[in-house]
């Protein structure tokens, strides 16, 4: 494999898929949750992708938190991105602090997201 589609981010909506893919510029699968995940859902999705680079980037506030520990759980390996929680949803978050907060993560994003 390419390492093509190696890499999956969690987030919880479909407004933070559609953000985070305006600045990514590479192939990156975008789960969305929608919120709080059951347990058996879990389950599937931590199978489908245990042998990939799994990310966490949820919101700033108390549900994303919850969603976050019951992650955490399944996935054990994913790495955990964090926004400031000034902003507190992904959504909400300027584009070039989700850009910087990426790049920390050795993603490859747009240039022109950096500002």
């Amino acid at each position: 494999m390419n390492g093509s589609m190696n890499k999956v981010i969690i987030v919880e909506g479909k407004s933070d898929k559609d953000k985070l893919a305006t600045i990514l510029n590479e192939p990156v699968e975008i789960i969305c949750t929608n919120g709080t995940l059951g347990l058996n859902k879990l389950e599937e999705l931590a199978l489908a992708i245990e042998d990939r680079d799994v990310y966490i980037l949820v919101d700033a506030d108390d549900a994303g938190h919850k969603l976050r520990k019951q992650l955490q759980r399944e996935l054990p390996n994913a790495e955990h991105l964090y926004i400031h929680k000034m902003y507190r949803e992904v959504a909400k978050t300027p584009l070039m602090y989700l850009a910087k907060v990426l790049v920390g993560a050795h993603f490859n994003i747009h240039k022109n997201c950096l500002g």
